[in-house]
């Protein structure tokens, strides 16, 4: 079970690495266009970026919330010989909606599917923190 785990952490770090190169080179690509000035990197000033620029900023930003939480309920699960099945859907659910969140947030940026999918893995990630306390508090 540990190893299914953690590849869902793993997968999850993947995704944030992923959008911090997508908001690279988002960001670089609007600089060199001159769609606003390089000055702007000083104080991450994007007034008048396009919105790529800014969705994918965000989406990054975004990847530092709930996952959070993720990572510390399963630093939690692992140590403690917790991983099991329930577990492991739920975390794989968790990250598979994150992903899906990212690619509606950086792609056609439906707010809300954005949202839907949000919500989705908000739930997921409650589910597991419950499954967790369970097991637990009354081991």
């Amino acid at each position: 079970m540990d190893k299914w785990l953690f590849g869902s952490v793993l997968v999850q770090v993947l995704l944030t690495l992923a959008v911090m190169v997508l908001m690279g080179r988002r960001r670089f690509a609007a600089a060199r266009n001159k769609e606003f000035p390089l000055q702007a990197f000083r104080t991450m000033n994007l007034t008048g970026a396009n919105e790529g620029v800014i969705t994918a900023s965000r989406n990054f930003d975004n990847q530092f919330q709930l996952p959070v939480l993720y990572f510390a309920a399963v630093a939690l699960t692992l140590p403690a010989g917790l991983a099991e099945w329930p577990l492991v859907l739920l975390g794989w659910s968790f990250v598979l909606s994150r992903l899906a969140h990212c690619l509606v947030h950086t792609g056609s940026n439906n707010v809300r599917l954005r949202f839907s999918l949000y919500l989705l893995g908000a739930v997921f990630l409650l589910l597991y923190w419950l499954r967790l306390s369970v097991l637990v508090l009354f081991a």
